[in-house]
C-alpha cells in the first residue's frame, strides 16, 4: 500500500494539469502554498513537493497530482513565477495542521496497475488518431514526442495538452484512475474532434476552389476582353450575335425595332451585371415566337366534317359550327378577302357541358379537322393575373404569360388554343385572371393583346380559342359576352352504347392488351353498364366499368379460361357486382307529400325528390335540405299559391294549416335555382289530399303566386336525368317548348313532354285518381299515417 503524504494544496482556477504535464503558476496571494513549499524545501534535501488540483465551485476535488516546484524565478515582466512538473495521480484526504499559510491535506498516491492487452491496444488506437489530428496541423516534433511515449498511462495523460479538450474533459481523466477506462474516453473525443476537422477542411477546401474559380473565370474574361480590344472587336459577349439573329429573323417592324433597342442596351451593359441576363433571356423570348409561321387550313370542308363525327358522336352543335367556321375561310380563301390578321377573323367558342361529355378531347379533334396546331392551357385554380398577361421584366424571374407561351409551345400563330376549366378561374389580391382574358377572347381586340412581359403587340385574332367550363354561370358576364356558347348536355343511352362500342371498347382492349378475338361485349351488357352501374352525363364512369370488366376478363384468361370470354347482361354481376342504379321513383313516390323534380348540377342534369309533411304544432313551414335563398322562396311561394288557389283546384288546405316540414334529400349538397317551384306546389298538394304523385311523373319549373309556370334552363339535361331515372311523362313550362329542338328525338319519343302555362295543370294530372271509398274507420287512419 502507498503511504500517505502530508502536502500543501494548491488550486488552480483555470488549469486541469494531469500527470507529465509542466505548467507555470505565477506567485501571488493565492499561491502562497507554492512559495511555503519552496521554502519548507530549501529546508531539506529534496525538492519542494506539492499537491495541484483544480478549483471546483460545485464541490470538492477528489483528485490531484503530486507535483514538485522545477524552479522559481521571475517573468520579463518582472511578475513572480513558479515552474510546476506534474507527478502522480493521489487521492485527497482530509486537511492537516502545517506549518505557514498554506492549506495542508493528506493525498495518497494512486498506484498505475500493469496495462494489460485491452489497454495496449487502445493505446495504439488512440496514437493513429492523435498522430492524424497532429499532421494536419504539421506538428512533426509533436508527432515524434507521441511516438516515443510507449506506456498507455503516460499517453492518456497527454491528453492535457488538447487545446479541443475542454476543462471538464480533463477533469473527467484526472478523476479517471483506470488506463483502461482513461482511454476509452480520450479515444472517443479524439476521433470526435477529428471528424470536425474533416468537415472543417472539406467546406475550407470548397470555398476555396469555388474562389480560386470565380478568380480564374474574371482573368480568363479579362484576357480575352484584352485580346478583342486587341482585334478592334470590343463589343460585349454575345451582343453581336443577338444583333444578327435579330436582324436575320422574320419579325414585324415594331417588335424588330424593340428588339434592337434590347441589343443596344445589351450591348452597353456589363457582363457581370444582371441587367444582360434579363435582356437575353427576353430576346431569347421575343426570338423564339412564332411571328411569321402560319399553318394552312384545310379547305374541304366535307372532309373535315368527317373528321369531327369519327373522333366524337353526337355534339352537331360544336361540329356544325366548326364546319360553318371552315367553309367562311375557304371562301374568303377563294375570293382573295384572307387578310392576315385581320380583327375579329378567329373564333372563340366556349364547350359547356358536365363532366365526361368529350370537352376537352374535342379540341384536339378541331385542330384536327382544321389542320393545326394544338395546345391546352389550363386556367383551373389560377388565381394571378400575371398567368395570363405575364409579369413586369423587373421582377425577379419574370416570364411571358400562359398565352404567349403557347404560342410558343404550338410554333405557329394560328393553332387551337383549349383554355380548360375556365370556370374554375379564381381571383385574390394578385388580380383577376378573368379579366385579363378579356382581351384575350375579344375578337375585336387580341389583334394587338399586349403582354406585361413582351411589352410588344401580338396578334391573337387568327388563333381559334376553345374554352371549357362545368358551370355557365360561374363565368362572369363580361368573359362569357366574348365567347360563343356551345352546349353539351350529355348522352342518351343510346349514345353511349354507341360511344362504348365505336371509342371506348377499343380503347381498353387495347390497354388490357385483349383482342376482339378473345372477348365479345353483347350490346345488352353495354346499356346495363350505361344504365344500370352508372348515371352520369359523361362517359368516364362507364369507361371505367368497362375497364373493370376487361381486367378481370384478362385475370380469367390468364388463369386458364379458354378464348372468347363472353360477357353478356347475365355475366356483369360476377364482374361488377350488382347494380348500383335502379328506378326508385316508384318507391320514393308510393306515399303522399313526395314529387319528383328536375335538376342541373354540375355533373349534369339529376332527378330531385322534395318531400312534404304534416304534424301537429304551431302553424309554419320548415325547411331542410341546405336549399338556397331562390328554393326557400319557392317553396313559401307554393305554400301561399295552395292556400289561396287550393279550393279551386279541390284541395282541402285545412291540413296545410298545419307544422310543415319541406325536406329535399341529400342535405350535404347544397341546392339552389328558380325550377322546384311546380315541384314544391304538387308536394304540397299531395300531402293535402292525401294522393301520391304518380310514380312515372316528373316535372320541372318556377311558379308564380297566381300560379303561373315560368321558364327555367337546362330543358335537354333534365329530360335525359329523367329518362335515366325511369320517369315517363315529365312537364315543362309552356315557354320552354321552344328548347325541345335540341332533345335527340330517341329521348322524345320515349319521354311524353307536356309543356304547361298553369300549375293547375300539373295538379290535375299528376296526383293519383282518388282511391275508392273505404270504411270510415280505415280512411281515418290512412289520413293519419299520411
Amino acid at each position: 500500500m502507498t503511504d500517505v503524504q502530508t502536502l500543501p494544496l494548491l488550486s488552480l482556477a483555470d488549469t486541469v494539469v494531469l500527470p507529465g504535464m509542466v505548467v507555470p503558476v505565477e506567485l501571488d496571494a493565492d499561491t502562497r502554498p507554492v512559495v511555503d513549499a519552496a521554502r519548507a524545501a530549501a529546508d531539506g534535501d529534496t525538492p519542494a513537493t506539492l499537491l495541484l488540483a483544480p478549483r471546483l465551485a460545485d464541490r470538492y476535488p477528489t483528485y490531484g497530482v503530486i507535483a514538485t516546484v522545477e524552479q522559481i524565478g521571475r517573468l520579463p515582466g518582472g511578475a513572480p513565477v513558479a515552474v510546476l512538473r506534474a507527478g502522480d495521480r493521489a487521492r485527497i484526504g482530509s486537511g492537516v495542521p502545517g506549518p505557514g499559510a498554506a492549506l495542508w491535506v493528506e493525498a495518497e498516491p494512486v498506484e498505475q496497475a500493469a496495462a494489460d492487452e485491452a489497454a495496449t491496444a487502445l493505446a495504439e488506437d488512440y496514437r493513429k488518431v492523435v498522430i492524424a489530428i497532429l499532421q494536419r496541423r504539421n506538428a512533426w516534433q509533436v508527432i515524434d514526442n507521441v511516438q516515443r511515449i510507449t506506456d498507455p498511462s503516460e499517453l492518456a495523460d497527454l491528453a492535457g495538452w488538447a487545446p479541443y479538450l475542454s476543462d471538464e474533459q480533463k477533469r473527467e481523466l484526472l478523476e479517471t484512475p483506470d488506463v483502461e477506462e482513461r482511454l476509452t474516453r480520450v479515444l472517443a473525443w479524439a476521433r470526435e474532434h477529428f471528424a470536425e476537422l474533416e468537415v472543417t477542411e472539406k467546406i475550407s477546401e470548397d470555398v476555396r476552389e469555388g474562389m480560386d474559380k470565380r478568380q480564374r473565370e474574371f482573368l480568363l474574361r479579362e484576357q480575352l476582353a484584352a485580346i478583342r480590344k486587341e482585334l478592334g472587336e470590343d463589343e460585349p459577349e454575345g451582343a453581336d450575335d443577338y444583333r444578327g439573329r435579330v436582324e436575320a429573323a422574320d419579325l414585324p417592324d415594331d417588335v424588330r425595332a424593340a428588339a434592337l433597342r434590347e441589343v443596344g442596351k445589351l450591348e452597353r451593359a456589363s457582363d457581370q451585371g444582371p441587367e444582360a441576363g434579363w435582356i437575353r433571356t427576353w430576346l431569347d423570348t421575343v426570338l423564339e415566337l412564332p411571328w411569321s409561321v402560319r399553318t394552312t387550313d384545310t379547305t374541304d370542308v366535307v372532309a373535315a366534317r368527317s373528321v369531327l363525327d369519327a373522333d366524337h358522336h353526337g355534339l352537331d352543335d360544336v361540329k356544325d359550327r366548326i364546319t360553318e367556321f371552315l367553309a367562311v375561310r375557304a371562301r374568303r380563301a377563294e375570293r382573295g378577302l384572307e387578310v392576315v390578321g385581320g380583327r375579329g377573323s378567329g373564333a372563340v367558342l366556349a364547350l359547356v357541358g358536365p363532366p365526361g361529355v368529350g370537352k376537352t378531347s374535342l379540341g384536339e379533334s378541331v385542330a384536327h379537322a382544321l389542320g393545326r396546331r394544338f395546345v391546352r392551357v389550363a386556367l383551373g385554380g389560377v388565381r394571378d393575373e400575371a398567368e395570363v398577361r405575364g409579369h413586369r421584366r423587373t421582377y425577379v424571374g419574370a416570364l411571358p404569360g400562359r398565352i404567349v407561351r403557347a404560342i410558343s409551345e404550338a410554333g405557329s400563330m394560328n393553332p387551337v388554343v383549349l383554355l380548360d376549366e375556365i370556370d374554375k378561374v379564381g381571383s385574390d389580391y394578385r388580380g383577376d385572371p378573368a379579366a385579363a382574358l378579356l382581351e384575350v377572347l375579344d375578337p375585336a381586340q387580341n389583334h394587338t393583346f399586349r403582354d406585361h412581359y413582351l411589352e410588344v403587340d401580338l396578334d391573337l385574332s387568327d388563333v381559334v380559342f376553345l374554352a371549357t367550363a362545368n358551370v355557365l354561370e360561374s363565368i362572369p358576364d363580361a368573359l362569357l359576352d366574348r365567347m360563343e356558347v356551345v352546349t353539351l348536355d350529355g348522352y342518351t343511352e343510346d349514345d353511349k352504347v354507341a360511344i362504348a362500342r365505336t371509342h371506348l371498347l377499343p380503347r381498353q382492349l387495347e390497354r388490357a392488351a385483349l383482342s376482339e378475338d378473345e372477348v365479345v361485349l353483347s350490346g345488352e351488357a353495354l346499356r346495363s353498364i350505361a344504365g344500370q352501374y352508372t348515371r352520369e352525363a359523361g362517359v368516364r364512369q362507364l369507361e371505367r366499368g368497362l375497364a373493370r370488366v376487361l381486367r378481370k376478363v384478362a385475370t380469367r384468361l390468364a388463369s386458364g379460361t379458354e378464348a372468347p370470354v363472353a360477357v353478356g347482361d347475365a355475366e356483369l354481376r360476377d364482374y361488377l357486382g350488382r347494380p348500383r342504379f335502379l328506378p326508385e321513383t316508384a318507391e320514393r313516390t308510393s306515399v303522399p307529400g313526395v314529387a319528383t323534380g328536375l335538376a342541373v348540377t354540375g355533373a349534369g342534369g339529376d332527378v330531385l325528390f322534395i318531400e312534404a309533411s304534416a304534424m301537429d304544432g304551431e302553424r309554419g313551414l320548415h325547411l331542410t335540405g341546405q336549399l338556397g335563398e331562390v328554393m326557400k322562396e319557392s317553396a313559401t311561394i307554393a305554400l301561399s299559391y295552395l292556400r289561396a288557389h287550393g279550393s279551386e283546384h279541390d284541395i282541402d288546405v285545412a291540413p296545410l294549416d298545419r307544422s310543415l316540414h319541406l325536406h329535399v334529400p341529400a342535405g350535404a349538397v347544397p341546392k339552389d335555382g328558380p325550377s322546384a317551384g311546380v315541384t314544391m306546389v304538387t308536394a304540397l298538394a299531395s300531402l293535402a289530399t292525401g294522393r301520391p304523385v304518380r310514380a312515372e311523373v316528373a316535372m320541372t319549373g318556377e311558379v308564380t303566386l297566381n300560379g303561373r309556370v315560368l321558364p327555367i334552363g337546362g330543358v335537354k339535361q333534365k329530360l335525359l336525368a329523367a329518362q335515366r331515372a325511369g320517369a315517363t311523362t315529365v312537364f315543362i313550362p309552356q315557354r320552354n317548348e321552344a328548347d325541345l329542338d335540341d332533345v335527340p328525338s330517341e329521348v322524345l319519343e320515349a319521354l311524353d313532354v307536356r309543356p304547361v302555362a298553369d300549375v293547375g295543370e300539373i295538379l290535375a294530372l299528376a296526383l293519383e285518381p282518388v282511391a275508392p271509398a273505404v270504411p270510415d274507420t280505415h280512411r281515418a287512419a290512412g289520413f293519419t299515417a299520411a
